[in-house]
């Protein structure tokens, strides 16, 4: 029998956490992924039921939303994706598709993305360095899609951080991509 050991996307066992200056660049691989897309004819049933497991209105253009345990990001017309911590949520696809019922598409994405949660001072210096994000109009609850180092990027803006996602096969070359430009502007 086979001995596995699960693996972070950069390769790991334990996350990665990379601090240079006031930055601190954190791998984040304890969460659950669920993209919902409305079908045709079903998007405002799909919107409420979405509005319904989020406890919160289901986000706009270029937003995002958290409810209690539960967030979502737009990213695209009648398509969101929802996340949630993996330890309370295993199974987030199967609840999402339980709620959504035949009003939604329900891909599990968990596996397929590599989420980097950035902290600290100046971090629209930092990411002025990595994207074409006008970062001065970037607010806490704008989730936009761009690409970084020619990877596409979902960037979700928090309080005070901001949360990267890019495919899981691209997270090495992302995080090389945060630590040269960390070190080239701190």
């Amino acid at each position: 029998m086979h001995d596995l050991v699960p693996l972070t996307a950069l390769g790991v066992t334990e996350p990665r956490c990379d601090t240079i200056g006031p930055v601190t660049i954190t791998e984040s691989p304890d969460w659950a992924l669920a993209s919902v897309a409305a079908r045709q004819g079903q998007e405002t049933a799909c919107r409420s039921a979405l509005e319904k497991l989020l406890g919160a209105e289901a986000p706009g253009i270029a937003a995002y939303a958290s409810g209690e345990t539960l967030s979502a990001f737009w990213i695209g017309p009648d398509v969101w994706m929802v996340e949630a911590l993996y330890a309370s949520h295993p199974d987030l696809a199967a609840r999402v598709k339980a709620t959504c019922a035949d009003t939604a598409s329900v891909t599990d994405q968990t596996g397929a993305w590599a989420r980097f949660d950035l902290s600290g001072e100046n971090l629209s210096r930092l990411m002025e360095r990595l994207c074409n994000l006008d970062m001065g109009k970037m607010q806490a609850g704008h989730a936009r899609r761009t690409l970084i180092e020619h990877m596409g990027c979902f960037v979700i803006c928090h309080t005070e951080q901001f949360t990267l996602y890019s495919p899981r096969s691209s997270a090495q070359s992302l995080h090389h991509a945060l630590i040269t430009a960390a070190k080239s502007v701190f």
